[in-house]
């Protein structure tokens, strides 16, 4: 197998394995921008993974070849609707967010697990039948060289992953909204000072963390798991956290760490299909995304500047 031949294997698997961690990263980005901090993200991913799931399983053969996307629609509500506790505690309750976040996590892990022993009666779903499927990108898919390594055999949630990120950039530092998000994670007092509705920018963005955030989770689900078990969301929320700090905030950087941590994880399920790799234990293989995840942290977290008011509760007229 030579070099082109093996890059067509891990390219287009680590763009669909980092296309939850982007939209989860993007999710992370939003709330912490608005000084919100969001360690919930993974308890967000498992709503988004276990609603996903059931409504793929419970409506595909209603809504046919349209049952994968309604699936992600009704992940990114169940997760944003999920996401007002951390919003309630934090913003109107003012609870410590770091522990608000724990407490989404473990919520929504208990959570979904009951319903699954409920519903189906044993300790996980049944796994889906109607899912994306891969495909070629019309004409950039016949570029030599960079079609078959990008735009081939993708699946398209890798693409919107993507420009979603794009699409937050744009928001987020080119819009009135963006700026006022912005500001009411800078210095709140003087974006309230100035007429913007502090706790209201908060509650957004955080609502629209958990909306990508579940979004991140059931695309998990429907393309790489395909069911739902309390192994289903293991750690990715972790290393969508860890995507937005390496990426000091900002949505392109954090697309950028997601993909690079996707690489990471793509090489650990393929690997042993890789001449290069094929000798080297697997379990080196599975563990290299989360070293990968420390080694990153520990290199650039020091030289990540955060929001400044982020994990502040603001209190109106307080310094």
């Amino acid at each position: 197998m030579g070099i082109l031949q093996a890059l067509e294997i891990i390219i287009p698997t680590a763009l669909f394995v980092a296309a939850p961690l982007i939209f989860a990263a993007l999710g992370g980005v939003f709330s912490e921008r608005s000084g919100v901090v969001n360690i919930g993200l993974e308890g967000l991913m498992v709503i988004g993974a276990f609603v996903g799931i059931v409504f793929n399983l419970t409506f595909a053969d209603t809504f046919g070849n349209a049952t994968p996307w309604l699936s992600i629609l009704a992940a990114m509500a169940a997760a944003a609707v999920f996401s007002l506790l951390h919003a309630l505690a934090t913003i109107t309750f003012r609870a410590d967010q770091v522990v608000s976040g724990v407490a989404i996590n473990f919520l929504a892990l208990g959570l979904t697990l009951f319903l699954v022993k409920n519903i189906y009666e044993k300790g996980q779903t049944d796994r889906i039948s109607v899912s994306f499927n891969k495909f070629d990108v019309p004409f950039l898919s016949d570029i030599p060289v960079i079609g078959p390594l990008f735009f081939s055999g993708g699946y398209i949630t890798s693409y919107l992953a993507i420009l979603t990120a794009v699409a937050s950039w744009y928001v987020i530092y080119k819009t009135p909204f963006g700026l006022r998000l912005r500001s009411v994670g800078e210095h709140p007092m003087a974006a309230d000072t100035m007429g913007i509705n502090v706790t209201r920018m908060r509650y957004i963005g955080v609502m629209l963390s958990g909306a990508l955030a579940g979004v991140g989770g059931g695309v998990y689900a429907t393309i790489i798991s395909r069911d739902f078990s309390h192994a289903t969301i293991s750690g990715q929320g972790f290393m969508a956290l860890a995507a937005l700090i390496f990426g000091k905030w900002h949505p392109l950087g954090a697309m950028g760490a997601a993909l690079f941590f996707g690489l990471a994880q793509g090489l650990s399920i393929i690997g042993g299909s890789i001449p290069l790799l094929k000798d080297v234990p697997s379990v080196y293989l599975l563990i290299t995304p989360y070293v990968l995840t420390i080694l990153a942290l520990t290199g650039f977290i020091g030289r990540a500047d955060s929001p400044k008011a982020l994990g502040t509760p603001y209190i109106k007229g307080k310094r």
